[in-house]
């Protein structure tokens, strides 16, 4: 970490009552390392940076993200599709309920 950054996280965390150690950041890191899917493929002896983690993460909260977005498009178009009180319909509804 870099003296400036190190210097301006040492102020934060003395003015601050509720302050995180650096050993519950590398905590946090890892349980979050440990319900990324690429994390889980590296070894666990392998620990990535926490900016890697954190990087990872974010990639992985857009790729669900755009998951999301294709499902309730296809969604949509089933729905669309589906004749109003069809059995089909009726099947999709319960699961949005």
């Amino acid at each position: 970490m870099s003296s400036r950054r190190s210097s301006a996280r040492s102020r934060q965390m003395s003015s601050s009552s509720a302050s995180i150690t650096d050993e519950q950041i590398d905590d946090l890191l890892s349980k979050l390392q440990a319900v990324l899917p690429e994390a889980r493929l590296r070894s666990t002896d392998r620990r990535a940076s926490a900016a890697k983690v954190l990087q990872e993460t974010c990639d992985y909260i857009r790729s669900l993200h755009r998951e999301v977005d294709d499902l309730s498009e296809r969604l949509s178009n089933l729905l669309a599709d589906a004749e109003v009180n069809s059995a089909q319909a009726a099947i999709i509804r319960s699961f949005l309920n």
